[in-house]
């Protein structure tokens, strides 16, 4: 057992410190799995925030190309996320109690999930360094519904994974033609305006 345990953290540990050109170099050895170790980088990111999920998500799309990078990185953050939140909901007690010890003044932020709902988690993932494994958690502990944790989920994330995979597929084109930010930012706006309509339905439906 304690054989497996250091592995373990050893394997970690070396993703941990792995930069983009290492990260496309163990995608590229692993190619014969096809999308998978694309998905599961990012999905195993949603447990341990502190692995670098910006270099995961700009090695995948140097690895597969922008689209297929940002689909795959998409997929896995998402199911990661909805995994957290259902582990939250179902051990409501243990981390409820996790975080009121790890994060005291995380009360407000409870508060505004409760009271807002889709507006909050949208907001708070579509930015890459929010702690979003803390934002799973509270929404799971918080009388939210999945439904619409999930499209909040699924908004947000496609939104902060886009723009890293977008700016970091081609940064250089990026820097030298304007079009491109413009671009992103109406992605952005089309995603906000879509996920508010979803909300609606839903909840006009419930």
């Amino acid at each position: 057992m304690v054989v497996s345990w250091d592995w373990f953290h050893q394997l970690i540990v070396t993703m941990k410190n792995l930069d983009m050109d290492q990260v496309q170099a163990l995608l590229m050895k692993y190619s014969s799995l096809g999308p998978l170790p694309g998905i599961l980088l990012p999905f195993i990111e949603a447990f341990m925030p502190f692995l670098p999920l910006i270099v995961f998500v700009l090695a995948n799309a140097a690895a597969y190309g922008l689209w297929l990078g940002f689909l795959y990185s998409w997929i896995g953050c998402c199911a990661g996320a909805f995994c957290v939140f259902w582990m939250a909901r179902l051990f409501r007690k243990r981390f409820s109690a996790w975080i009121q010890r790890k994060l005291p003044r995380s009360s407000r932020l409870f508060d505004w999930i409760e009271r807002k709902g889709f507006t909050p988690i949208f907001l708070l993932l579509c930015f890459p360094f929010t702690p979003s494994f803390i934002i799973n958690i509270i929404a799971g502990l918080s009388t939210v519904s999945f439904t619409t944790f999930m499209i909040a989920v699924l908004c947000g994330k496609s939104i902060m994974i886009f723009i890293i995979a977008f700016i970091g597929h081609d940064w250089q084109g990026f820097i030298h033609e304007p079009w491109r930010i413009a671009l992103a930012v109406g992605v952005f706006g089309l995603l906000w305006i879509g996920g508010k309509k979803l909300e609606a339905r839903y909840h006009h439906t419930a």
